[in-house]
């Protein structure tokens, strides 16, 4: 829920506003073509996480209506804007950390493989060094949101451990086939393990023997293994005048050879072929018990996934507010918009060559009630009247505004009917 307790939640306009409302509002996608481009989430948008995306599209849909709380996002944001070492480190961090929330949830569902725990293992090893950066910036700036971050930000090092002392860095993505737990985890897997790696020591030392009993050398006999016979020792037609009938028992006659097997060979082969079942079979044991452990941390780990993914968006709120001049407004609840050289954001960003004229605007709950905007055909009266909406809908998301200056009054409700339905990116 991105840090949002009940009480939050209760604070934000998300039920109050109709579709139209949204619709017209353009706030998550364009009207016209369906798509991101168009929308005030497309100019909000300079997420460098997965999380991070996702949280930006639920922070557009429930814009705060408690004064103390947008504010606490707002000084947040303001941190970020006057530092830009902070906000450059923060992000560069980030962009380092996989999307925790979809692993942890694929190791929830059972579906989670050893590359992804290697993943999900890789992105909470930055976590002390993203809890260090957050301590600097509290230290510097004496931020309430940055500290209470801070505070929240649990850095799982034991989550961490067991999955660093367990799984191979470089698994692959199968989980039933082996080479997925590291050794020294486990004793039984390290037996096993040594068993099937001396297994092919062991192989080279008979052949070596049997060549030296036999006195058939080079490539004329040699050891072998197929999946239907198991392993054997190989002979050409040539030599097989020189095997000792009484210790190889024939197994398969070939158009050029003979395969034969021995007593030896047999007991070599129950060691290997053993082992490397057991092996598999252990391995993929081990996995599960290590992911249902990792499961059991499920709440904490998704808490952690919501300050990441809060972090991103307020470093994305900073970004755009950097790029494209953006102030931070005074919030009120006196009823009073004042807004100075106002701009559309999306609009103005849509702009290639030329330059959005900006536009006052002025309410109250006295003598300036409301405003009767009056013009020809693509005058721009659309544009102003969702330029003061879409203004005060940033303010109360706690984001700095496209103004010169501007003092939004909390609004409970945004009514719009434009009933053209006009694509004003275009």
């Amino acid at each position: 829920l991105h840090l949002l307790s009940r009480r939050q939640r209760q604070m934000c306009i998300r039920d109050r506003l109709d579709t139209s409302t949204r619709k017209n509002l353009e706030i998550l996608e364009a009207n016209r073509e369906h798509t991101k481009k168009g929308s005030l989430l497309w100019v909000l948008d300079e997420t460098v996480t997965a999380m991070g995306g996702r949280a930006l599209r639920h922070w557009l849909e429930s814009p705060l209506l408690n004064k103390d709380e947008i504010e606490k996002r707002q000084n947040a944001v303001e941190v970020l804007v006057n530092n830009n070492i902070f906000r450059d480190d923060l992000q560069d961090m980030l962009k380092t950390v996989y999307d925790i929330e979809r692993l942890i949830s694929k190791v929830v569902g059972g579906s989670v493989n050893a590359r992804e725990l290697t993943s999900l293992k890789n992105s909470l090893k930055r976590l002390p060094e993203l809890k260090k950066l957050i301590k600097d910036i509290v230290d510097k700036t004496s931020d309430s949101y940055f500290s209470e971050l801070y505070n929240l930000l649990d850095t799982l090092e034991d989550v961490y451990t067991l999955i660093d002392k367990s799984i191979i860095e470089d698994a692959g993505v199968t989980i039933k086939e082996g080479g997925i737990i590291k050794d020294g985890f486990s004793t039984q897997v390290d037996e096993y393990r040594n068993a099937s790696t001396k297994g092919q020591e062991w192989l080279m030392e008979l052949e070596a023997k049997e060549k030296e009993r036999t006195g058939i050398k080079g490539k004329w006999l040699r050891i072998g293994y197929n999946r239907v016979f198991g392993y054997y020792i190989e002979v050409t037609n040539s030599y097989k005048s020189q095997v000792p009938e009484d210790r190889y028992i024939r197994k398969q006659t070939l158009a050029g050879a003979e395969r034969y097997v021995t007593e030896e060979l047999k007991e070599i082969e129950e060691k290997i072929l053993g082992a490397k079942e057991k092996l598999v079979d252990l391995e993929y044991d081990l996995f599960c018990k290590i992911r249902e452990e990792v499961a059991l941390q499920v709440i904490r780990i998704q808490r952690t996934a919501a300050i990441i993914s809060t972090l991103d968006v307020l470093c994305s709120f900073a970004t755009v507010a950097v790029n494209n001049g953006y102030v931070k407004p005074q919030i009120t609840q006196d009823g009073v918009i004042d807004i100075k050289n106002g701009r559309h954001a999306v609009v103005e960003k849509a702009l290639k060559s030329e330059q959005f004229i900006p536009n006052n605007a002025y309410l109250n709950n006295d003598t300036d009630k409301f405003l009767i905007i009056t013009g020809p055909n693509m005058a721009g009266k659309s544009t102003y009247m969702r330029q003061i909406a879409i203004i005060t809908y940033m303010a109360q998301l706690g984001s700095f505004v496209p103004a010169d200056s501007a003092t939004i009054s909390i609004v409970d409700r945004i009514f719009t009917r434009i009933g053209a339905s006009d694509d004003l990116a275009t």
